[in-house]
């Protein structure tokens, strides 16, 4: 897998203030040797002017991209901590550079030895508030130790696809399942329907055979008096 482009950037940005200041160092044993440090002047304000736009374009591509969520919220935090101790280094790179600075704090690391400081190696001014983690890296071990971040970073990218994925397919399922529970729900209630509609007209055919019933019993009655009144009127005394 290809490194980001973001930190490709950023491991350069890196080199160039490495960069300047060893050339600075070499600055100033120039003026300490009455040397001519104006070619070396040039270089500087050319390389601290460099390392300006690098680091507004490491701040632009990192809003982008954040903005875009092409990266997570953690790791957008990491690499604005990592930008903004680019900016610490570029304000004391330009104090040490003007000779703001005569004392430069002190850090773990040191330029390289014999690069003609007096009595041993001096201080490197540019490495301030060092990340715990990477304090005695080198850049190729804190490439590395980015780069393995970025893989365990897209191997929780993928596990989470994964079960996006899987719940995607649970939800499918469930929406057909309740699509198959309701044609049964639609069918009983046309059932339901049809059969009280059945019910009802039944009930009106039983009312109507009971009046039926009813009158024809009536009609017996009457017929059974009126034979029974002719009778007891012809029936001799």
């Amino acid at each position: 897998m290809s490194q980001d482009p973001w930190l490709q950037n950023y491991d350069a940005t890196c080199r160039l203030v490495q960069e300047i200041a060893e050339n600075i160092h070499e600055r100033n044993r120039q003026q300490r040797t009455r040397g001519n440090p104006a070619k070396m002047n040039m270089t500087l304000r050319a390389s601290l002017q460099k390392l300006k736009q690098n680091i507004n374009q490491l701040r632009e591509s990192l809003l982008r991209v954040s903005s875009s969520r092409r990266i997570m919220q953690s790791e957008a935090d990491r690499r604005q901590n990592l930008v903004d101790d680019l900016v610490t280094r570029d304000k004391q790179l330009n104090a040490t550079f003007k000779g703001d600075v005569t004392q430069p704090e002190p850090s773990r690391s040191t330029l390289m030895a014999g690069a003609g400081a007096e009595g041993g190696a001096a201080v490197n001014p540019w490495l301030v508030h060092e990340p715990e983690e990477t304090r005695g890296l080198g850049f190729s071990a804190i490439k590395q130790q980015q780069q393995h971040i970025i893989e365990v970073q897209d191997a929780g990218l993928d596990a989470l696809a994964a079960v996006i994925s899987r719940q995607k397919l649970m939800g499918q399922d469930i929406g057909n399942e309740l699509d198959e529970q309701n044609e049964i729900i639609d069918d009983l209630t046309h059932l339901v329907d049809k059969t009280d509609d059945r019910i009802r007209n039944e009930t009106r055919r039983v009312k109507l055979v009971e009046t039926k019933s009813a009158s024809c019993g009536m009609l017996v009655v009457i017929v059974l008096l009126l034979i029974a009144i002719v009778v007891v009127a012809v029936w001799p005394t």
